[in-house]
Order: C-alpha cells, then structure tokens, then sequence
C-alpha cells in the first residue's frame, strides 16, 4: 500500500510543511502514531479537535482539521475532506462488494473475502471508519468487501454515496434498530438501497423482501435425526447442494465442489455460498476458494464454538431476534456429550422500539424448544428463560453450580456499548464475562 500523502489530496487544503505521509488514518485519536494520522471529526459528545494536540504529541504524520497547530492538513470542513479523499480512492478499485444485513454481515464479509483475496473492513462500520478503509485499500489491487451497517434512516443513501459497490448484498432482513427505523419494512426499505448496485444479491431469508432480485441458498438441509422440509427458494437461485449441519460444522456443495466448514452452522454455509457466487463471477478457482473459507475465523464473540468437557458457544457480541432464532438452530445441531444437555443463557436485545417484550417472549418460546434448560438474565430474563435471572452474579451462582461435562451451552446477548450517557442508561448484559467463567469452570471438571 502507498503511502497517504499529505502533499497529493484531492481538496484544497493549507498544508504544513512538516506534515508528512502516513501509512494508515485514524479518526480516533488514541489509535494515532508516528505511521497513523489522526482526522479530527464532529462527534455525538465532542469534536475530534479536543484530541488533535494528543495525535500530535502521539507523533501522527498529520491531522486533518480546521485549526492552526504543526503538521496540520488544514480544510473548512475535515469530514467532508474525508469523503471526498475516500471517494477517490474507491474509484481506483475494480470490485468493491458492499455487504448489509440484519444478520449475518460481518460473516458474509469474512468469507467473501477469503473466497476473492480481498481487503476487508474491520470491525467497526461507520462512515468515518470506511472512508479510512477506502482511503488505505481503494487503489490496490485486491477487491474490497465492505461491512455497510445501518441504524437510521438515510445512513444506507450516505454509505452508498461514499462505497458506490459493483456487488450489493443483503444477507437478511429483520427486527433490528427499530427504534430508529420503525418497522422491519423500514429496515427492508432502507438496506434494499445497496441493491441499487449494478450486481445485486439477497439471502434465503432476505429474498421475499426482494422479489426480482438474485437470490442465494440452499435446496435442502439435513440435521441429526433430523430432516427439514424442501425450502421454496425464489426463482433465479444461486443454489447450493446438500448442506449438512451437525456439531463438527457444515458441509455443502456448489457447482460439483465440496465445501467443509469446521465448527460452523448454517449462518457461515450462506456466507461460504455466497463467497464461491462471487468467486465465480470474478473466474477464480472454486477449489482453491473453497479452501480459503474452511480457514476462516470470525471475530470473538459471533458464532464461536469452544470445544472441550463443556462446549460453548460464544455468541456475546450481539443480538436482534434474527440472530438468536439462528442461533438457537445452531445450538440444535450439537449432540451433547454423555448426560449433556444444550442449554441457552440468553440476555436483552436493544433497540427493538415498542415491540421488545413480544419480542423476547418468541425468543424465549424458541429457545424452550431448541434447549433442554434455558436461562434468561436481565431485562425480560423472565422472557427468556425458564431460569431468569436479574443480574450477572447471580445467573452465574446458579449456571456454574449447574453445568457439567458433556452439556452444549450457547451465550447470547445485545451488547449494550454506547457512546452517549443517555444510550449508557439502557445498556444490555454484556454476556462475554459468562463465556470467560464457563471457560475457566470447565478445567475443573
């Protein structure tokens, strides 16, 4: 990757002489170094000029603001600079595929990715945050996947002024940031707008909200002891052959090449499916993509299967109905060892608007059918679990005096980070410290 230089924007802009290039740009001043330049932008608490003077003494190469200070790259308006940079990078990239969904994104990215060798976002998906992915990996020569959250109405419009994707997906569609945008017919409305892509895709759960469009899934499934139903997939799928999903992972076919996926479930499979569509589509090898994907590892905290006397399931780093009903499918796959059961400890779900008690009274229904014993913590613990608990402490008192070897446990809950004290006021469990304690009770038994 070339450097970022200061010397060479496509903006006016007052330069310093001592400002420098840089090999990567930050909008978050703690992350700032002698290699990382800091943009300085209006946030929802303070303005990024607060942090410019740390950048500096961090050592950044520059920071783009407003304000007079050395190695500044001085501009009236810092995140419209960054736009306009961003945007002219991304013109210099021949693929960029654009990835949304209610579920599913960030493994969709991480696959599709694998699969065509590309640069991918991390994590976090602002626009602050793909604009700096764009300006680092826009005029490379490996595609770019981006992860195109949303959680208002308008956001999907800004992004794909900025992203512009060859590819739109959507990888499904459902109750998430309702108190934002409403409805999930809203939610549909919103993230259908990457689909205005010159190539678009939508998943097996996404495609009735988009009829016409190309879909992507799977002709039929197999569980243990179990058979599923023939889905009725859309006209125009791109089909995968004979998933197969247990507690080893999932297996599939597509286009007479075998995929085998290691403790994944059928979330990953899509994603896998998805991956080989656009392999295809480029005319890379199916095999060796196919490869690729069965290395991939997700994030912590989504989907994580920690195998030992106790397996668990680390899901913790979010949660909307979508995900826990998957979730809950997942935790069907698994055979539980030797006088095991599958048990779910489930926590609240944010921002489901005024529809939230319903909403977690059909996940704790769901999660009575898919586990054996079913703890709830928290807001709606009573919702959710048969065992429901207020607080943390005392839902781990009761899960580790519970479990033993052999049982299957899944952890799920909404986060809860946030940014503003009014948001910090209705945070959500914050699951991953239970996950940390099974891991550690497990060794003792």
């Amino acid at each position: 990757m070339p450097p970022l230089d200061p010397h060479a924007l496509p903006f006016r802009a007052d330069v310093h002489p001592e400002a420098r290039p840089a090999m990567h740009l930050t909008w978050d001043s703690r992350q700032a170094g002698p290699e990382v330049a800091f943009v300085a932008l209006p946030g929802e608490a303070m303005h990024g000029n607060r942090f410019v003077e740390a950048a500096l003494e961090a050592g950044a190469p520059f920071v783009l603001t407003d304000l007079d200070v050395p190695r500044a790259v001085r501009v009236a308006d810092a995140r419209e600079a960054l736009f306009a940079w961003a945007r002219r990078e991304r013109a210099k990239n021949a693929l960029v595929v654009g990835i949304t969904g209610s579920v599913g994104k960030t493994t969709a990215k991480n696959y599709a990715a694998a699969a065509l060798e590309a640069a991918y976002m991390p994590v976090f998906n602002t626009l602050p945050a793909i604009a700096c992915f764009l300006i680092e990996h826009g005029a490379g020569a490996a595609p770019l996947v981006v992860e195109m959250g949303i959680d208002r109405v308008g956001e999907m419009t800004e992004l794909m002024g900025l992203v512009s994707p060859d590819v739109g997906v959507v990888t499904a569609v459902g109750a998430a940031h309702l108190e934002a945008l409403g409805t999930v017919e809203n939610v549909a409305r919103e993230k259908g707008l990457i689909l205005k892509a010159p190539r678009a895709l939508a998943g097996p759960q996404a495609a009735s909200f988009y009829p016409g469009v190309p879909s992507y899934g799977f002709e039929n499934a197999t569980l243990p002891e179990e058979t599923l139903p023939e889905e009725k997939l859309p006209r125009g799928t791109l089909s995968g052959e004979k998933l197969h999903l247990d507690g080893e992972g999932a297996r599939f076919g597509y286009q007479g090449v075998r995929v085998s996926l290691p403790r994944a479930a059928r979330v990953q499979a899509e994603a896998a499916l998805l991956g080989l569509i656009l392999a295809q589509d480029m005319g890379l090898d199916l095999e060796k993509a196919a490869e690729r994907m069965a290395n991939v590892e997700v994030p912590g905290g989504r989907y994580r299967v920690l195998p030992g006397a106790v397996t668990i399931i680390d899901d913790t780093y979010n949660a909307s109905p979508l995900s826990m009903f998957a979730a809950l499918d997942a935790l069907a796959t698994h055979t539980p060892g030797t006088g095991g059961r599958r048990i779910s400890v489930l926590g609240r779900m944010l921002e489901l608007g005024a529809s939230e008690a319903r909403l977690h009274a059909e996940v704790g229904e769901y999660a009575a059918e898919r586990a054996e014993v079913s703890y709830g913590v928290g807001q709606f613990a009573a919702e959710l679990g048969e065992r429901a608990y207020r607080s943390v402490p005392e839902l781990l008192e009761a899960l580790l005096a519970e479990v033993r070897a052999g049982d299957v446990v899944l952890v799920k809950a909404s986060r809860g980070i946030s940014w503003t004290p009014e948001r910090r006021a209705a945070e959500g469990v914050g699951l991953e410290t239970v996950v940390a304690a099974l891991l550690e009770e497990r060794e003792r038994l």
